[in-house]
């Protein structure tokens, strides 16, 4: 029996793919980004163990509704490729009782999915960083390449992918850099859509609460104009960036 480590559970409708989704968020993340809104999910160990029979009959309980209003089932976390058996599992369980499935995932881990898990992915909901290498190192703590590979792979596979771009100032905000994010993603030829999500601190509390230091706590948010002028760049290759 699969088994995983969960940390919570939602119902969200607009922002974890079309429709009203069941959310499962899966504890564990290798990242450490330094807006990160949930540090309560870094870690698999503070994660509650769940079967796929339990995740299973959650999600059939809402099955009916979910269906009625256009949505499915998103896998999200942390990072649900951190856990890519009881990740596929799931999303093929999903797939079996015809709903829509979705994968919410940094890339980082790519290499994990399998081609079956893949194929019972309707969408991926990718998260890219930062385009240069060495502001997304800074802010993650890791490389990019390996998220580019996923996403040149998911576009040779066909499959719908809705890019996730934090926009954080004096880090994400360099114009030149999201030209070439917007070259990259034009190139794919998969990207359905762009979501320019700005930088905010509502996780702030979760960082105090855990006794963590907040990185970013004196950064502020994007204004409006950053924002305008960042997802106009995006238009400008021919996306539909929000």
């Amino acid at each position: 029996m699969t088994t995983g480590r969960v940390h919570s559970w939602d119902l969200s409708t607009g922002v974890d793919g079309p429709g009203t989704r069941f959310v499962l968020f899966l504890s564990g993340c290798p990242l450490r980004c330094l807006y990160c809104a949930n540090p309560d999910t870094w870690h698999m160990r503070d994660g509650s163990p769940t079967t796929a029979d339990e995740v299973t009959a959650r999600i059939e309980a809402h099955r009916t509704f979910l269906t009625a209003a256009g949505g499915g089932v998103t896998l999200s976390g942390g990072e649900p490729l951190l856990q890519p058996a009881f990740t596929a599992e799931v999303l093929h369980r999903c797939r079996q009782l015809g709903l829509h499935t979705a994968l919410d995932t940094s890339g980082h881990l790519g290499a994990r999915a399998d081609d079956a898990l893949l194929a019972d992915t309707d969408l991926v909901l990718l998260d890219i960083k930062a385009f240069d290498a060495p502001v997304h190192r800074r802010l993650t703590g890791a490389a990019p390449a390996p998220t580019l590979a996923f996403a040149r792979r998911l576009a040779r596979l066909g499959t719908p992918v809705w890019i996730r771009y934090v926009l954080v100032p004096g880090h994400t905000d360099d114009l030149a850099a999201v030209d070439g994010l917007g070259a990259f993603l034009a190139g794919l030829g998969n990207v359905e859509r762009v979501d320019v999500l700005p930088f905010h601190k509502l996780g702030a509390a979760k960082y105090q609460a855990l006794g963590v230091d907040f990185p970013l706590r004196d950064t502020p948010a994007p204004d409006a104009a950053l924002t305008a002028r960042v997802v106009a760049r995006l238009h400008a290759h021919g996306l539909h960036a929000l």
